[in-house]
C-alpha cells in the first residue's frame, strides 16, 4: 500500500494560512489527482517550483507551451497537455470568480458548500477536492 503525500512532504507551510501556502497546495492537489504515479507527480510540483509556477497569475503568465514544458520535465506527460490546459483555466476562473483561494475559502458557508464550489471549476472533481481538504483545516464552519 502506498503512503499519502501530505503538504509537509513537499514543504508546504498550511497552518501558516497563507494563501501561497495554500496556493501550493492546490496546486500539487491537482497535480495528485490524475492517475499517475506519486512519485511523478511530486517531482512535477517541484518543478513547478523551481520555475517559479507558484500563483494562478504566475500560471497564467507562463502560458501553455511553458506549462507542457514543465510538466514534461517532471515526467508528467501522459497528461501534460490536459493538465496544461486545466491549470490555466482553473487558474483564470479563480481569479476571475474569487480572486484568490483565501476568498473562496471565506465565502463558502460550510464544508459542503466549499466542496460544491471547488467542484463547480472544469476539471476538479471528487479526488482533488477530497485531496485538498483532507488537510485544510482553515474552514471550520459547519
Amino acid at each position: 500500500m502506498r503512503r499519502k503525500i501530505y503538504s509537509k512532504d513537499l514543504g508546504i507551510n498550511l497552518k501558516s494560512g497563507k494563501e501561497a501556502e495554500i496556493f501550493k497546495w492546490f496546486l500539487a492537489c491537482l497535480l495528485f489527482s490524475k492517475p499517475i504515479q506519486q512519485q511523478v507527480a511530486k517531482r512535477t510540483y517541484f518543478e513547478f517550483e523551481r520555475e517559479g509556477l507558484l500563483t494562478a497569475d504566475n500560471i497564467l503568465k507562463a502560458g501553455w507551451d511553458k506549462l507542457v514544458k514543465v510538466l514534461d520535465k517532471g515526467h508528467y506527460v501522459r497528461y501534460d497537455f490536459s493538465t496544461a490546459t486545466k491549470l490555466l483555466e482553473i487558474s483564470k476562473e479563480l481569479n476571475e470568480k474569487y480572486g484568490t483561494l483565501t476568498n473562496l475559502l471565506k465565502k463558502a458557508k460550510n464544508k459542503k458548500d466549499l466542496k460544491r464550489r471547488l467542484q463547480e471549476f472544469k476539471g476538479i472533481g471528487p479526488v482533488t477536492t477530497r485531496i485538498f481538504l483532507r488537510e485544510l483545516n482553515l474552514l471550520n464552519k459547519r
